[in-house]
């Protein structure tokens, strides 16, 4: 068995090892490199000398992309030069990155800055494209991006706990006015009869009194 052989089968292999313990555990993922696999550059910046464009995300070394030197041309890479990787992304963290062109006068021209986050790579392949217009459009894979899980799934999760303590509190009030009215109605219902009732008397108090005036007119009372 050649050595080249010998070599490629324990990259297989290994390669193997590492997709099925990433495909069955998941969350034992906590970042995911980051290769670029195509570039486009619609404009360029100097004049004179061949334009050095370079990739950094804030707090990080920069990556000089040095075959990258002509506009309107796609350049393609394998995912294994020398300056592969571009980045790693962490499972809940987003960077903030950019393209840039170094400039010998003035500050570095600008291609474009965005926030890069693992939950830009979309399943199955894992491929993730920036373009802006008149700028470029490059094409990123991060297959292992995809089982991480996604900085922008914190947010949802807090949004959720939120409106279910709304809804908690919402239910809590409305039981509260709910139970307040039930018992205002009962407390005005007792004491409607509670009047009622003492009318009632009253009424009838009032009867035997007129009786008692009638018996004593026509001096009723006397002659029993």
């Amino acid at each position: 068995m050649s050595i080249r052989h010998l070599r490629n089968s324990r990259i297989f292999f290994r390669f193997l090892f590492w997709w099925i313990l990433f495909s069955c555990f998941p969350g034992l993922i906590s970042s995911a490199v980051v290769t670029l696999d195509s570039i486009e550059i619609f404009n360029t910046h100097e004049w004179i000398a061949k334009p050095t464009v370079y990739f950094v995300c804030k707090g990080e070394n920069g990556t000089v992309l040095p075959d990258v030197t002509e506009k309107g041309v796609v350049y393609s890479f394998k995912g294994e030069e020398s300056w592969q990787p571009l980045t790693e992304l962490e499972s809940k963290k987003c960077k903030r990155c950019g393209f840039y062109e170094k400039d010998t006068i003035k500050s570095d021209d600008v291609y474009d800055e965005w926030e890069f986050c693992a939950s830009d790579f979309k399943a199955p392949d894992g491929k993730y494209i920036l373009f802006k217009e008149k700028e470029l459009n490059v094409t990123f894979s991060c297959p292992e991006c995809t089982s991480l899980p996604a900085a922008s799934d914190t947010a949802p999760k807090k949004h959720d706990d939120g409106n279910r303590m709304h809804v908690a509190v919402v239910i809590l009030i409305s039981v509260l006015i709910s139970t307040v009215t039930i018992i205002a109605l009962v407390v005005a219902y007792k004491y409607w009869q509670r009047k009622k009732r003492q009318q009632d008397q009253a009424r009838f108090l009032k009867l035997f009194e007129e009786g008692d005036e009638i018996e004593d007119e026509l001096g009723l009372g006397t002659v029993i």
